[in-house]
């Protein structure tokens, strides 16, 4: 059995997907609300939250391979019970920013999630994906209204990753053999801005989208309303206040993982486009 937590998430949901695709083993998915899930049929749909640690150990029965999602409650008390109810290999989702930004909050967050789960006795792979190209999303009400998308850093470029290829790499971590023991960064296949982006968008709607560049102090309050202070100065760091090459390399572990060429935003915004209308 393989529990996906996360599972109404963007790679969660691809995961489900992939998983019923591409194997026959049992696959049970977590989730507050089971009514509203529309999880593939075959998936054991789970009503729960992983901040309850008591119902866990029901959660985990029978559960061989965990896609674990951190910080959706007590990562170290999460893995406790994992480890107790005989799961044998966790698949994580961190941040490139682990190894790009170590000194920012939520790279060290992610990083100690690593080294709870490294130290946890079971196996482990890590992920660490770059910025996800459904952070578009972000700029859907604004665009669907017809306002200028106002942001920082216009023209920083960065390799932007699917959601669905960090799926793609997760169903392969879970059911093949040779990625325990691993770290994988994950990036898009070509670095891409922000106002690439919109006009990728645009391009798609058949109409214009315009854009106005911020400085990052003006951009700061409304971002830490969302995010808060830490993450919202690491956000402002990592899409153009502190970039280093590191974060704008682009990676080939897709592909050589996976088989498939990773996929671009303009794939994403095409599979998508119907949020910005």
């Amino acid at each position: 059995m393989i529990l996906v937590t996360g599972a109404t998430g963007n790679i969660g949901r691809s995961l489900l997907e992939e998983l019923r695709a591409y194997g026959s083993e049992p696959v049970r998915a977590l989730t507050r609300d089971i009514s509203g899930a529309g999880f593939p049929a075959g998936v054991e749909a789970v009503a729960g939250d992983l901040s309850d640690i008591p119902a866990l150990p029901t959660v985990l029965d029978g559960v061989r391979a965990l896609f674990l999602v951190p910080r959706l409650g007590t990562d170290g008390e999460i893995l406790d019970a994992a480890r107790a109810a005989g799961v044998e290999h966790v698949v994580l989702v961190s941040s490139i920013t682990v190894h790009t930004h170590p000194h920012l909050g939520p790279a060290a967050e992610n990083a100690s999630v690593e080294k709870l789960l490294e130290a946890s006795g079971m196996d482990w792979t890590t992920l660490r994906p770059t910025q996800f190209a459904s952070n578009a999303l972000m700029w859907a009400s604004t665009i669907q209204a017809r306002q200028p998308v106002r942001l920082p850093y216009a023209d920083t470029e960065l390799p932007t990753v699917h959601p669905a290829d960090i799926a793609s790499v997760a169903r392969v971590a879970l059911t093949e053999p040779g990625h325990r023991g691993q770290r994988y960064a994950l990036t898009g296949p070509a670095p891409i801005s922000a106002r690439q982006q919109i006009d990728t968008i645009a391009s798609l709607l058949r109409r214009d989208i315009d854009l106005i560049e911020i400085t990052p102090a003006q951009a700061r309050p409304a971002m830490v309303e969302v995010f808060g202070e830490d993450a919202a100065d690491a956000v402002l760091d990592v899409t153009g206040g502190d970039i280093n090459d590191e974060l704008r390399r682009v990676r080939d572990t897709i592909s050589h993982i996976t088989g498939s060429p990773a996929r671009t935003f303009a794939d994403w915004a095409a599979e998508n486009i119907d949020a910005f209308r």
